[in-house]
């Protein structure tokens, strides 16, 4: 199967690929590691640039102001909605599967397991449009998309009458309601089909090979597809130890299976991140003519993805100036990270008031924001092995926080070891 081929396919001629797609083999591992991770990290890793990189305008008519989420958050957000988006796939296919009777339909596990897979393909796709957070609106043409590419592979995959599938695939959406599942319907389906229609955007690229590129009006994203392939035999590694732990009936080795799972969904490689402490002990202890003021080091981790993280306050004397300075491993993000190739994305925006640029520098990615009357600077580097480190400043230049950035010895965080995954 040609992943490209496929994604056309089945927005384009519907009707005509359902009846393929039932004739297909597969099974649940090569629907998940050939098919649904590449797609469900689209609007994972476009809301992670929109909320965090690019930020959310609030207002109208060019009045209002910008609101981007803390880096840090977006990627927890990050890969919680593409941890949470497999899963579901899955939980969908199951509820389609328990209602078949209902319906006329016949009971086949796969076949609502391919329906909800290759049905999702217009959401995920149309996730691109996160990257514009004020494009959300189409986030409702989203779900009507998806909702009839379900109501027409309906009769080829379940085999109910069709006189039923109206019913059918009401139902189904109720019961995604009901579950708390539409708030992860990603945004842009109709539009992002209409766009790769046109030619004013799209995705290119294929399995295993080379990059798919998005392509929006603020820039061009590359999801790695050789990155997304690792993951995907980390993946199925860890689903063979799933089942040989249920088999073995002892729930210390499931729940450790199931953590295992979730973190090779989420790209962790199962390594714990540099030590809180050691981050911390990078943080100088003035910057300029001003103290630190408070300083922690945090570790937080669950289900097979860690960060760790520290973070420093400095004021100076009158407390007219202050910067806020952290560090973070995203080191249980790692593969997922290396998904997330946005760093080619590249914003050059300049208002009266305020400038906003996103380039590589070397191998890293850097976000600087400052208002012009330097009452606030933003400026964040993304580190070759996914550390990242990020100043913002009140009645600080721009030019000032580079150089507290700079002055951490960014090599030799590059440099620093992670723990080795415990056996």
């Amino acid at each position: 199967m040609n992943l490209v081929q496929r994604v056309k396919d089945i927005l384009l001629l519907p009707k005509e690929t359902w009846p393929l797609i039932e004739a297909e083999p597969g099974d649940v591992t090569s629907i998940f590691k050939n098919y649904v991770i590449f797609l469900a990290a689209i609007p994972a890793i476009c809301g992670f640039i929109g909320q965090s990189i690019i930020g959310t305008h609030i207002g109208m008519f060019g009045f209002g102001m910008s609101y981007r989420q803390p880096i840090l958050l977006g990627l927890v957000l990050m890969v919680l909605h593409y941890a949470l988006s497999l899963v579901l796939v899955y939980v969908m296919s199951l509820i389609v599967n328990a209602l078949a009777p209902t319906f006329k339909a016949t009971k086949h596990p796969l076949n609502a397991l391919k329906l909800i897979a290759y049905g999702m393909t217009a959401a995920y796709l149309g996730g691109v449009f996160s990257i514009i957070p004020l494009l959300g609106i189409f986030s409702l043409l989203a779900g009507a998309y998806s909702i009839y590419l379900i109501y027409l592979g309906l009769p080829a995959m379940m085999k109910n009458p069709p006189d039923q599938s109206a019913g059918y695939t009401a139902v189904i959406f109720l019961c995604v309601i009901v579950a708390g599942v539409v708030a992860y319907i990603p945004i842009g389906i109709v539009t992002a089909a209409m766009t790769w229609m046109l030619g004013l955007g799209g995705m290119s690229g294929s399995h295993g090979s080379g990059d798919i590129s998005l392509k929006t009006p603020q820039g061009e994203v590359n999801i790695n597809a050789d990155k997304i392939d690792e993951m995907a035999k980390r993946m199925e590694a860890a689903g063979k130890k799933m089942e040989a732990a249920q088999k073995s009936d002892d729930p210390n080795a499931a729940g450790k299976a199931a953590a295992e799972m979730l973190g090779a969904l989420a790209g962790s490689k199962g390594g714990a991140p540099i030590p809180p402490q050691d981050l911390k002990a990078m943080l100088p202890e003035a910057i300029g003519d001003m103290k630190h003021k408070s300083i922690e080091a945090t570790g937080t981790g669950a289900v097979g993805i860690s960060v760790s993280s520290a973070k420093a306050e400095y004021v100076n004397a009158d407390n007219s100036r202050r910067i806020n300075l952290s560090i973070a491993d995203t080191g249980g993000f790692a593969g997922l990270m290396a998904v997330a190739s946005w760093a080619s994305l590249t914003v050059d925006k300049e208002t009266d008031d305020t400038v906003e640029k996103v380039y590589k520098s070397g191998k890293r990615t850097v976000r600087e924001e400052y208002r012009k009357d330097n009452s606030h600077s933003e400026y964040m580097t993304i580190l070759e092995n996914g550390v990242l480190v990020e100043a913002r400043g009140d009645k600080v230049e721009i030019g000032e926080l580079k150089r507290a950035i700079e002055g951490l010895d960014l090599g030799k965080l590059e440099a620093m070891q992670r723990p080795a995954k415990p056996s």
